[in-house]
């Protein structure tokens, strides 16, 4: 037998079938029972069964596996207005009123269809649920240098005037590049001086006054102190981000995921104060698969999938997505408005290509050690797809392709050949105008 065809086999042996977009996650959840982090990626940031799918894996492993936090690749701000909705702190309404923060692009990322789906399902699972035994949604993300500064200052105004007050004439020091955090980036790229010292402080401050502010209301007041002081350490961090973004010296890529990895892990400690912490964490395939198995390395990125690893070993797990071809939500520039654009079929020399050539259309893979054939079937790299919020097709191998070793990468990986664009809640002119896609069922959680 010839080295395709041991692949084919080896595929059509292993695969775990989906119908439609829906498939049997039992096996998949048994892979994850005994994980204290379980990593579930996307091949784009706007296709609608990647979101589904991990949506719907995510409920259960929240309702019948004991996971209780979902940490995703989003301003940490912004997501924590959806954990208050979710964790009935909150005077929204509605799901979609809890999303109201994520306004800077691209917004269709978290206001979509899908996800109020799922944030539904949060608030309805804590329903009169302790708040210690409620699953919350939290950002990873540090975009968010302003939204961070007015959560620290905000909380302050409540706890502790003075101190807010304090907190203003620090965080003053940013207000005079116009409330843009690329805006402050750009002036420190031609001035020696800047804002970190204030920032620092700040965090310092919030830190040493925690045990005090705690002290005074409960559970839910260590909730919003929690909240505060990884808002303070967001400012932080963003600042050095925004900073080095054009310094040209330092990987802004590598200070990203590190921060990632930085609130995960203060999430955890939040939560082992109560119970034990179990995590599902949302991000892009480049984020999740291990950075060490791609061209990433060769360059000195880690990401947040490498950390784990390295940290955790077999008690974190990471799920990757691919698709061949069909209907993704994504911009032609940054800040552009998004459409819903056509993928083009996958290049004959990447693995989506070869996963699109099984026998069946929707499958999931299990590539973690043990199962050995597959692994080595699947082991000589190749090229892998990555669109993220902007898409260009006209220079589809140079802008959307790189190089991974697809078992080393994952844990598992979920194919569906056929793929359609995300819904976004604000359907734009341009959005509708873009290819209709095939009808497709929304599915369940």
């Amino acid at each position: 037998m010839n080295s395709e065809l041991q692949i084919y086999d080896s595929i059509n042996r292993e695969a775990l079938p989906f119908i439609g977009v829906t498939g049997d996650y039992d096996e998949i959840l048994a892979q994850a029972h005994s994980s204290r982090y379980v990593l579930i990626g996307e091949a784009s940031h706007g296709t609608h069964e990647f979101y589904r799918i991990r949506a719907e894996l995510t409920a259960r492993l929240i309702a019948e596996h004991g996971f209780n936090a979902v940490a995703v690749e989003a301003d940490w701000p912004d997501a924590y207005r959806v954990n208050r909705y979710v964790k009935h702190r909150s005077d929204d309404l509605e799901a979609i009123d809890s999303l109201q923060d994520f306004k800077r692009f691209p917004a269709w990322m978290w206001r979509n269809i899908d996800v109020v789906d799922f944030i539904g399902f949060l608030r309805e699972y804590n329903r009169g649920k302790p708040p210690y035994e409620m699953a919350g949604f939290y950002g990873l993300d540090l975009y968010s240098l302003y939204g961070s500064i007015d959560s620290v200052i905000r909380y302050l105004d409540q706890v502790d005037p003075d101190a807010a007050e304090k907190a203003r004439k620090r965080y003053s020091c940013f207000e005079q590049y116009g409330r843009e955090e690329e805006s402050y980036g750009m002036a420190m790229s031609y001035v020696s001086e800047n804002c970190r010292e204030e920032a620092l402080r700040q965090l310092q401050d919030l830190q040493r006054q925690s045990l005090e502010y705690i002290s005074r209301n409960g559970l839910i007041a260590e909730d919003e102190q929690f909240f505060a002081e990884q808002s303070a350490k967001v400012a932080l961090n963003s600042e050095g981000y925004f900073r080095a973004m054009f310094g040209g010296r330092v990987s802004t890529w590598n200070m990203r995921d590190r921060h990632m990895m930085e609130i995960a892990e203060a999430l955890t400690d939040h939560i082992r104060k109560r119970r034990e912490p179990k995590m599902v964490i949302w991000a892009h395939n480049s984020h999740i698969g291990d950075s060490r198995a791609t061209e990433m390395s060769s360059r000195g990125q880690i990401n947040i999938g490498q950390l784990m690893r390295e940290r955790y070993g077999n008690r974190s797990l990471s799920i990757g997505f691919t698709t061949h071809t069909g209907t993704v939500s994504a911009a032609s520039r940054w800040g552009g408005l998004v459409q819903r654009k056509t993928i083009s079929p996958s290049l004959q020399e990447s693995y989506e290509n070869i996963l699109h050539r099984a026998e069946y259309n929707s499958f999931a893979l299990l590539l973690k050690q043990g199962n050995e054939k597959l692994r080595e079937a699947l082991m000589r790299s190749r090229l892998e797809r990555a669109i993220g919020v902007i898409y260009m097709p006209e220079t589809e191998r140079v802008s959307h392709y790189f190089e991974v070793t697809l078992p080393q990468q994952f844990d598992m990986v979920i194919h569906i050949d056929n793929t359609h664009a995300l819904e976004p809640l604000e359907l734009t002119e341009q959005w509708q105008a873009g290819e209709l896609p095939q009808t497709y069922g929304a599915g369940g959680l």
